[in-house]
């Protein structure tokens, strides 16, 4: 296969046969009610943590309104949080300290303003790169690619490459009859074995091959 089981929890080995332990399937290390991982996503960390769903986004906690969606074959960097909109403090009174957290007595003052706040939800394909942080409520198309450091919020077309603070489109990765194309083919959702037998195409830009595998 040109890639491993999803179940495997390290997908990468080294030249010498050694696992790569900084490199996880999500997928196979996440159990987590609010957090749903395509299938080969991974995400490398040089200090790779106990507890994975934690690292990626420390504010969603289990219960939690609103849930983080990471579509098949993802790739996260070492450094890349979720800012998940629990994180918010609420804005609609005077005060934006979070009273009720520090006495459960006050939490319904509290739970009538959380409801129905949005997801965050990574299209499959994409490339979040190192230390990127990826807001509340954002929505990542398709094949985007994240560069090191960008702030992103607010919702990201397909194939699209942003970076900065706040992340802007500096292009597209394609013209767009063939994200149309792309997206019309969805190969991310092809079977493993059908995925094996396109990876010429895959990994090139050619859009006629891959429409013929």
């Amino acid at each position: 296969m040109p890639f491993p089981n999803p179940a495997l929890r390290h997908p990468m080995r080294f030249a010498d046969g050694s696992e790569n332990l900084s490199m996880v399937h999500l997928a196979a290390v996440i159990d987590h009610p609010n957090i749903t991982v395509g299938r080969h996503a991974y995400a490398n960390d040089f200090d790779p943590p106990e507890d994975w769903a934690a690292r990626l986004a420390p504010y969603l906690y289990p219960g939690a309104p609103e849930r983080l969606l990471i579509g098949a074959f993802c790739q996260i960097a070492h450094g890349v949080r979720f800012i998940t909109a629990s994180a918010n403090h609420l804005m609609g009174g005077f005060s934006s300290y979070p009273f009720a957290v520090f006495d459960p007595a006050t939490l319904p003052l509290m739970l009538g303003q959380v409801k129905g706040l949005p997801d965050t939800v990574i299209g499959p394909d994409v490339w979040i790169g190192h230390g990127a942080l990826i807001l509340p409520g954002a929505r990542l198309g398709a094949g985007v690619i994240v560069g090191a450091g960008a702030v992103v919020g607010g919702e990201v077309p397909p194939y699209a490459i942003v970076a900065g603070n706040p992340a802007r489109v500096i292009r597209y990765r394609f013209a767009p009859d063939v994200v149309e194309r792309l997206l019309a083919l969805a190969w991310w959702d092809w079977s493993a074995h059908r995925i094996e037998a396109a990876l010429p195409a895959l990994m090139t830009d050619d859009i006629d091959a891959l429409e013929r595998c």
